[in-house]
């Protein structure tokens, strides 16, 4: 039992040493487990509110009985202390702070405008600030979608820089006025800079003056007779007023804002969110916070703020559902404005949030209960102890034993947990010169970095009993306790649906044919052969590449770097001729020679 007095006692020690600064505090229980992270613009006044324990939910009072120290971090200001206490709640994951289980990254449309002929393309990772940025769009498709619109009304280049630099003549996108060509000379650096600032004053949101000024251009080419010019920009302002048509009234003003409300319903909670940029609806995304026992709706909105915003760019406004009591601190971490609406556009967004939430509820139930029966029965049938819940499916993937591929998926009662797949290259020698010998090699290299907290109730391994048999001897050293391991087979002529299951000291076994349980097992095995061969294949064509520089004498790791980052690709360095191989940094003419010597002999 937890010692509330005992946990107040050291409360109030903490207290009168606690830092009167901004900054992040850590509370921790005799066992050295972090139990909290929170962050505050004055760190004394915000644990001085954990004393009143009389105003604290139960669940924070819980907390505050286990608090044996705490810890503080002093920073420069509210943006540095959300970005800390961010880090630190992914690094200890506190059983007693919400939790946002997948924070994914979103696709942004990016402009590398430092470049002579910037390009338009779709991208995902770390940000340069040489570059210009638009999004997020919750999709890939909503990216093609702009891109697509873009190309029409701006006609900017989309082509890798490999493709743009060896281009002799226009390409496709040229002739169906897609694109400029300024890979071939059809448009000035000045001209083809000034389509670029339109398309980024576009994104912005300044469309309205763009037209205007087009037409203008469209009119003084008319009237001079450059009507192939004037054809252009009027198609150019075709594509823009297309545009404008589809673009919905409810974010016809909105430059830039995310709408963001909070749902509760049987027990689930869903955070879903809206991206509006440049009067275009550019997706929406639900979240389910963890560990939301016991806390309350505004403590939820706020940890979504944290969590999402330290790691995506906040947009000009964020619109909530709700009022929350740390405003000020948000809107100065995130430098946005923090508002909500009880009328007007916006509040109509929120409305349709608010609805989108609840109809994520209603699908993740649906969803949670079907899981839930196969995992259910699945314990039935298979005889474990509890409903699994983590199981890891193993395949390998391998060419007559070249590019060999272990691969490892995880399946939780929530869905595939794409963040602990794992991959494990096998080199093909005596001792792992077949299947049998591969999975051991796998499995023994995963139990060896097993902790209490990936540890599997259950192992499936695609394959027979002889692989069943191989692997139990593999890991005899192991503690197998706790966990089962299944081996599954191809039924009759391989067929779907008939497969056969081995358990160690039992007889094998069918499921019912096209059961929903043997439907289940299906869909893991089919993920991990889909995940190793995937891999395989990735593995098997950049070795194809690889190997092929690496037999040139005088072409290092550097050389081959540097020719592929400035052709694309093997097949381009093939195609290239002299000239262009010595353009190049650090390939001589000597050197280049030998390339094409290489290629072409």
């Amino acid at each position: 039992m937890f010692d509330l007095q005992q946990g107040l006692a050291n409360l109030q020690k903490f207290i009168r040493v606690a830092p009167e600064t901004p900054g992040v505090y850590r509370m921790v229980n005799e066992y050295d487990e972090v139990l909290y992270v929170g962050k505050a613009k004055n760190i004394k006044k915000r644990i001085v509110a954990y004393s009143h324990i009389e105003k604290l939910p139960l669940r924070l009072q819980q907390m505050v009985a286990q608090i044996f120290r705490m810890e503080f971090i002093i920073v420069e200001n509210e943006a540095r202390a959300l970005l800390v206490e961010n880090e630190l709640i992914k690094k200890y994951k506190p059983r007693y702070n919400v939790l946002l289980k997948d924070d994914k990254t979103f696709p942004h449309l990016m402009i590398d405008v430092s470049s002579e002929y910037p390009r338009l393309t779709k991208y995902r990772g770390s940000r340069n600030d040489k570059n210009k940025y638009f999004g997020p769009f919750a999709s890939a498709i909503a990216v093609n979608d702009v891109i697509d619109v873009l190309q029409k009304a701006f006609l900017l280049r989309s082509c890798r820089d490999s493709v743009f630099k060896n281009r002799k003549r226009p390409c496709l996108m040229y002739q169906i006025k897609r694109c400029s060509a300024p890979c071939v000379g059809k448009i000035s650096v000045s001209e083809y800079k000034k389509l670029v600032n339109e398309a980024v004053e576009f994104l912005e949101g300044k469309n309205s003056k763009i037209q205007e000024d087009l037409s203008q251009k469209m009119n003084e080419a008319s009237q001079i007779l450059d009507y192939e010019t004037a054809l252009v920009l009027r198609d150019r302002i075709k594509a823009l007023t297309n545009i404008q048509s589809k673009q919905n009234v409810e974010y016809a003003d909105i430059k830039s804002a995310d709408v963001v409300a909070l749902v509760r319903d049987r027990n689930i909670v869903c955070v879903q969110i809206f991206f509006i940029r440049s009067g275009q609806n550019c997706g929406n995304i639900p979240y389910f916070p963890l560990q939301i026992d016991g806390a309350s709706d505004e403590e939820i909105v706020e940890a979504f703020l944290g969590s999402f915003y330290t790691s995506h760019i906040p947009p000009k406004e964020i619109v909530l559902d709700r009022d929350i009591e740390n405003k000020l601190f948000w809107e100065k971490a995130l430098k946005c404005k923090i508002k909500t609406y009880l009328r007007g556009n916006k509040f109509a967004l929120l409305m349709q949030a608010k609805e989108n939430a609840k109809a994520a509820i209603d699908r993740k139930i649906a969803l949670e209960a079907s899981v839930e029966k196969n995992l259910e029965e699945f314990k039935q049938k298979f005889g474990l102890r509890d409903i699994p819940q983590r199981i890891e499916i193993y395949d390998n993937s391998h060419n007559q034993g070249s590019y060999a591929i272990g691969a490892m998926v995880v399946a939780t009662p929530d869905g595939f947990d794409k963040k602990s797949y794992r991959t494990f290259n096998i080199k093909y020698t005596q001792e792992t010169r077949d299947d049998f010998a591969m999975m051991q090699e796998v499995l023994k290299r995963r139990f060896e970095k097993m902790t209490p907290e990936n540890k599997p109730d259950v192992i499936l391994l695609d394959g027979g009993r002889g692989q069943l048999n191989a692997v139990y001897k593999t890991l005899e050293k192991f503690d197998l306790r706790d966990i089962a391991i299944i081996a599954i087979s191809k039924g009759p002529e391989r067929n779907a649906g008939r497969e056969f299951y081995h358990l160690k000291d039992k007889d094998s076994f069918e499921l019912e044919y096209r059961s929903s349980l043997a439907f289940y097992l299906q869909n893991l095995r089919d993920e991990a052969h889909r995940f190793a061969i995937g891999t395989h294949r990735k593995k098997r064509a950049k070795s194809i590449y690889v190997s092929r520089l690496d037999e040139i004498e005088g072409i290092g790791d550097k050389k081959k770097k540097d020719l592929l980052q400035y052709f694309g690709s093997v097949q381009e360095i093939k195609q290239a001729s002299i000239k262009d191989l010595q353009k190049v940094n650090g390939i001589s003419k000597k050197t280049a020679e030998k390339l094409y010597k290489y290629f072409h002999n």
